[in-house]
C-alpha cells in the first residue's frame, strides 16, 4: 500500500488556491473513469427534466410559494405545506446532486492526463447552465408559473444535455482533427435533422404551456392559444423528424456509409417511433400525467439520439504528441457511438 503524503502548509495554500490544480497533481484517472463522470452528468440531466415534470404534473409548482427559500421563514420545506412541498423541495435538492455529478466530471476531466482543455471546457458549460437554470428555476417560482419562463426553463435544460452528450462523446475520442465519415450531403441532411429537432423540441413546450397541466392548482396564467390545435402542430413537426430520420438511414445505406451513423440513425428511429405511440396515447387520453412524464423522458432521449447522430457522423483520432493510452482512444467505439 502506498503512503499518503503529508501535507504541507504550502500544499493546504496551494489546495485553496486552485483546488482543482491540486487535485490534479495527485490523481490521475483512468479513462473510464472520466467517461463515466461525463455519463453521471449526463444522466442527471435527464433525472432533472423528469422531476421537473413531475413538480408540474402534480400542481407542485408552487409547493415552495418563493425563492430562494421554501417559504419566507423557512429554508426547507414544512409540514403544513403537505406533499406539494415535498415534491418542488425534493427538485430543488436534486439540483444538488446535479451539481455534484457536473463537479465530478469537471474534476475528472482536469486530472485525467494528458489535460484537455476542451473537455474541462465542456465541464465548466454544464457547469453555468446548471446555475443560469437554477436562478431561472427561481424566477419561475417568483413570477407564479408564468408559462414562458417554465418554456424557457426547460429549454435551457435541454441546451445543458446538449452539452453533457458532447461531452460524453469527447471522452470516447482523441483530440485529432475531426474527419468526416461522410459527404457533403449527408451531413446537411442529418443537420436538417437537428434544426426541425429544435423546432419539435420548442413547440413541445407552447403545447406544454397552452395545455391543461398549468402545474399548481392554483390560476396559472397559460399561453393564450388552443392546445389541441398546438399539439397538431407539433405532431406535424414529429412527422417531419421522423421522415428525415427515416431517409438519412436510407441515404446511409445507399453509400454504404460506415456502421457506426447507421447504428446511431437507427436507434433514433426506434426512440422516434416510441415517442410517437406515446404521443398520440396520452393525445387521445387527454394527457394523463404519467404519460405526459413519458413523453417528456423520450423528448430527452430524442434529442441525445439526434446528438449522438450528428456526432457519429466524424471520428476524433488521438492527436499528435497527446501520449494518450491507447485505451482511452477506442478507434472502433468512436465511429460507432
Amino acid at each position: 500500500m502506498e503512503r499518503v503524503p503529508n501535507l504541507t502548509r504550502d500544499d493546504a495554500v496551494s489546495a485553496v488556491r486552485n483546488p482543482l490544480a491540486f487535485i490534479a497533481e495527485r490523481w490521475t484517472p483512468q479513462p473510464r473513469t472520466v467517461r463515466r463522470a461525463a455519463l453521471a452528468a449526463l444522466v442527471m440531466a435527464v433525472v432533472i427534466v423528469v422531476t421537473g415534470g413531475a413538480v408540474r404534473l402534480t400542481g407542485s409548482g408552487l409547493g415552495c410559494p418563493t425563492w430562494p427559500t421554501c417559504t419566507e421563514n423557512s429554508l426547507t420545506t414544512t409540514r403544513a405545506m403537505g406533499f406539494h412541498g415535498v415534491i418542488e423541495f425534493g427538485n430543488r435538492m436534486l439540483t444538488y446532486v446535479l451539481c455534484a455529478a457536473v463537479g465530478w466530471a469537471i474534476i475528472a476531466a482536469r486530472s485525467e492526463k494528458p489535460w484537455r482543455r476542451g473537455l474541462t471546457r465542456l465541464g465548466w458549460a454544464q457547469f453555468w447552465i446548471v446555475m443560469g437554470n437554477a436562478v431561472l428555476g427561481g424566477i419561475v417560482v417568483l413570477v407564479g408559473l408564468n408559462p414562458y419562463t417554465v418554456a424557457a426553463h426547460f429549454l435551457l435544460t435541454t441546451a445543458l444535455i446538449a452539452v453533457a452528450t458532447v461531452m460524453w462523446q469527447r471522452t470516447r475520442e482523441g483530440d485529432g482533427e475531426p474527419r468526416p465519415l461522410v459527404g457533403k450531403a449527408v451531413q446537411q441532411l442529418v443537420w436538417f435533422l437537428v434544426v426541425a429537432s429544435v423546432l419539435l423540441i420548442a413547440a413541445g413546450t407552447v403545447v406544454t404551456g397552452a395545455g391543461p397541466h398549468a402545474g399548481d392548482s392554483a390560476e396559472v396564467e397559460r399561453i393564450p392559444l388552443d392546445w389541441e390545435t398546438v399539439a397538431k402542430a407539433h405532431a406535424v413537426l414529429a412527422w417531419i423528424v421522423v421522415t428525415l430520420t427515416f431517409a438519412l438511414w436510407f441515404v446511409l445505406k445507399a453509400v454504404d456509409a460506415p456502421k457506426g451513423p447507421l447504428d446511431r440513425t437507427r436507434d433514433l428511429f426506434l426512440v422516434l417511433l416510441a415517442q410517437g405511440v406515446v404521443g398520440y396515447v396520452q393525445y387521445f387520453t387527454h394527457l394523463p400525467e404519467v404519460l405526459v412524464g413519458v413523453h417528456m423522458l423520450g423528448s430527452c432521449l430524442m434529442w441525445i439520439g439526434v446528438l449522438r447522430v450528428l456526432l457519429s457522423l466524424r471520428e476524433r483520432p488521438e492527436a499528435a504528441g497527446d501520449g494518450l493510452p491507447a485505451a482511452s482512444v477506442e478507434t472502433g467505439a468512436l465511429t460507432k457511438a
